[in-house]
Formats: structure tokens, sequence, C-alpha cells
């Protein structure tokens, strides 16, 4: 599980411009303007081999009472009280305030590891104001600038550096089942239909869930963890503390999780939303099985099922390979396919295939196929085998990897499926370069 660190501090030190250097990328809005960061972002990092989610808060003020200021306020704090290590910024160009001094009082009483950052240290009479942050008796201070990108490499090395042993994921033979999906689509009803018992709040209201439940259980043989999560809003879309803090949740039960079990509203139909939380289960590599719940609320003929499946992996720009399943919750109907489906999907993700059958594989699809040529040079392929699987993960050896176009390498993919299927799990191709043997 990948360790959070939130960024905190009073408005306009550069806590945005920070979060944007760490990230490698302009995600957070940045304008000389207090107040600009309202919703917090979250985006991945990656120093000294260690990846991590760095999440971006609005400024903290304690001394402002409009409903805005104290949403944001609330927003920060629930960052403070997810985050496994914090990043505290001051302004080294204004000196201390009593917002910096409520704001480390506030950190203080987390026991959490902190680090401090003294933001705008441009110059030596800068760097020399930022010893001032000495008497916040917060440890010592990193000057740097965020704009310029100086000394966030030494606060990079102390993030690391604090992470705890324990934030790995424990071993278990049990399978990670999420269930994840926008608010109000009957994710703790489904949890409920699965174990048979009320288990957890089932209302009409969104968001009534707000953390992450994790429920051991038996299937088939087989033990399942699963993780009930709390509804993923579009972040413009979240207003209320607790649902930022529900995401977070969220986010991070995908990232623990085996397989994602993405449940969508038969009545709402796939939206934008629900492309959304796709999104994040695409982006962490993890099988995903499509659970379209209050299936009895829909009127149907004989074309129904097809035309909606269609529907579904249009919208969420799904392949073939993910299985669509069509459940009621409330009345029980298919709702044991869900941990059949996903069991399933589980022991597709281990599968190995020996490298003289992928290299099998390899001749066939370039005898059926030829590889492209770009600019009078034709693409080569020499072999290919399998280094992983947790995804599946396909290294293919060519003359040159530039030559590879990505319709050829989807075409290969599905190659790769046509004869071992992977239901429902993303494959990872990856091409390298070498020289031709027969010139070596």
């Amino acid at each position: 599980m990948k360790p959070i660190v939130a960024i905190v501090g009073r408005p306009n030190v550069g806590k945005s411009t920070l979060f944007n250097r760490l990230v490698g990328a302009p995600l957070a809005i940045v304008e000389d303007m207090p107040g600009t960061t309202r919703d917090r972002l979250y985006a991945d990092a990656e120093w000294n081999g260690r990846t991590f989610t760095v999440v971006d808060t609005g400024g903290l003020l304690f001394d402002e009472t409009g409903e805005i200021e104290t949403k944001v306020r609330e927003q920060a704090q629930i960052a403070i009280a997810e985050a496994d290590v914090i990043v505290f910024m001051a302004d080294a160009s204004t000196g201390l305030t009593a917002s910096d001094w409520e704001a480390a009082d506030l950190l203080r009483r987390t026991q959490k590891p902190l680090i401090l950052v003294a933001n705008k240290a441009d110059t030596a009479e800068r760097r020399q104001a930022a010893l001032e942050l000495y008497e916040l008796g917060l440890g010592d201070p990193f000057p740097v600038s965020s704009i310029h990108g100086t000394g966030t490499g030494d606060v990079l090395d102390a993030i690391v550096a604090s992470f705890s042993p324990g934030l790995e994921e424990e071993e278990t033979d049990a399978v990670r089942i999420a269930i994840v999906g926008r608010p109000n689509v009957g994710k703790s009803s489904l949890l409920n239909a699965l174990l048979g018992e009320e288990r957890t709040i089932v209302s009409e209201v969104p968001g009534t869930t707000r953390d992450a439940i994790d429920t051991e259980m038996e299937w088939a043989g087989q033990p399942v963890v699963l993780i009930d999560t709390a509804g993923i809003r579009r972040r413009g879309r979240i207003d209320r503390g607790v649902e930022k803090y529900s995401v977070l949740r969220a986010l991070r039960a995908i990232q623990r999780a085996d397989v994602a079990a993405l449940v969508l509203d038969a009545v709402d139909g796939p939206t934008a939303q629900d492309a959304h939380v796709a999104g994040y289960i695409l982006e962490e590599a993890k099988s995903v099985v499509i659970v379209v719940n209050k299936w009895d609320l829909i009127k149907k003929d004989s074309h129904t099922l097809d035309e909606y499946t269609r529907w579904v992996r249009t919208a969420l720009q799904f392949m073939d390979y993910v299985p669509v399943l069509f459940i009621s919750a409330k009345t029980g109907k298919r709702v044991d396919q869900v941990l059949d489906t996903a069991l399933k999907v589980r022991e597709e993700r281990l599968v190995r295939i020996p490298t003289s059958e992928m290299n099998e594989i390899l001749r066939d699809a370039t005898a059926r196929h030829s590889p492209p040529t770009k600019a009078g040079r034709p693409l080569k392929f020499y072999y290919v085998t399998q280094p992983a699987v947790d995804p599946p993960t396909f290294v293919f050896f060519v003359n040159d990897k530039e030559l590879v176009h990505f319709s050829y390498a989807r075409y290969l993919e599905n190659q790769i499926r046509e004869r071992y299927g992977f239901i429902g799990t993303p494959l990872r191709l990856h091409f390298r370069s070498r020289e031709d043997p027969k010139r070596g």
C-alpha cells in the first residue's frame, strides 16, 4: 500500500507549487492569490524507488469563520488525519504568523512524522530567515524554493526516510476484493447480499458509508476479504470534508485490492463519474469486474443485455476482456456470480505462460500480420518472455522499440488473449531494443 504524504500550511505559502514539483506535473492550480486550492488533489510521486501518494490541501486559516474557509480547514484536517507523513510549509519571505503557530500546535498533537519546509528561500537573506522556524519546535526546517526546485531533493529524501516499514501490505492467502463505485449505486447492499446479513448501513442517502470496511469470509473454500468503500465522486463534486475523506479511503482500497468490483447503477447507466472510478482502477493496473446493479428496475427485451453491455464497454473504454455482470443486490439475483467471477479473474492474474509458448504465439502473430515498417525500417521481433505475474507482464525484444506502433502492440495483446484469455486482467507489454543477433 502506498504511503500518503499530505502538504499542509496556511494559504499562499506555495503548497500547490511544491505538490506539482513532487509529482512532476502541473496538476494543481497555482496562482498568487490566497485560497486558490479549495479541494485536495491526489497524485503519485516516486523517489529512490519508493512510490507514494501526495495530497495537496487548501490553506489552514484558524481566524476565519466563513463557510468556505471552514470547509477548507476541515478538509486539510482530514488529510492530516489520514496521512502517514505530513509536510508542513511556511513562508520564509514573510516570517511566522499566528496561523503558522496554530497549525504547528495541531500537527504536534498528531505524533506523525513531520517535515518542516521553509518555502520561497530564494536568497541568502531568506535562507537565514528560515531559521526562525526552529521556534515552532518541529525540528530542522528545510529551506527550499518550490518554484525553482532548489532544496526539494532534500525534502524528498526526508519524506522517503520517514516511511514506516509497517506501511507495506501484509501477506495473506485471502483474495482482496474492493467494492467500489460512485455514491448510491448499491455497494453496501451488494456487500450485505454477499454476506447474507446486515453488516453495513444501507440507505438511499448518498455517502452513508464513510470508511473502507474490511470483512473476512470464505467463498468456495477460498478465504476472501471484501473491502466495502465509500462512493467516489469527481473532485469538483465533492463538497463535504467527510466525502473527501471517503475518496482517500477508496483510493487506498483500490491499491490494496487484488480485484476491484466496479458497481454501476443500471437505471443511471454508465456515467462520467463511473469512468473516473474506472480510471483509478486502471491506473493501479488492478483486475476488474463490472457489476451492473439494480437490474431488476430495467425493462428488458431479447436485445437489452447485449445492447447494455456494448454501452458499458464504449462508455468506460473497456475491451472485451472485462466481464460485465447484471445483478440485483436487492432481490439477490445473480449476486453469487460476483465472487465467482472475481475469484476467476484473480486466478487469471497469476497465469504464467511458458517462454516457448509465448514465442509460438509471437511467430503466429507476426506471420498472420507483418510488423510495421517506419521510414523504410522494418520492425523485427527476436523473442518474448513473461518475467512477472500480478499483473501479467511481457517483454518483447525487438530491433528498435521506436518502431512499435500502439496499434500493433494492441494486436499482440489481443493475440495473447485469444490463446489465454486473461479475463478481467490488464496486461503489461514492454518492448526493448537490442542489436540484431546476426550482426553481433
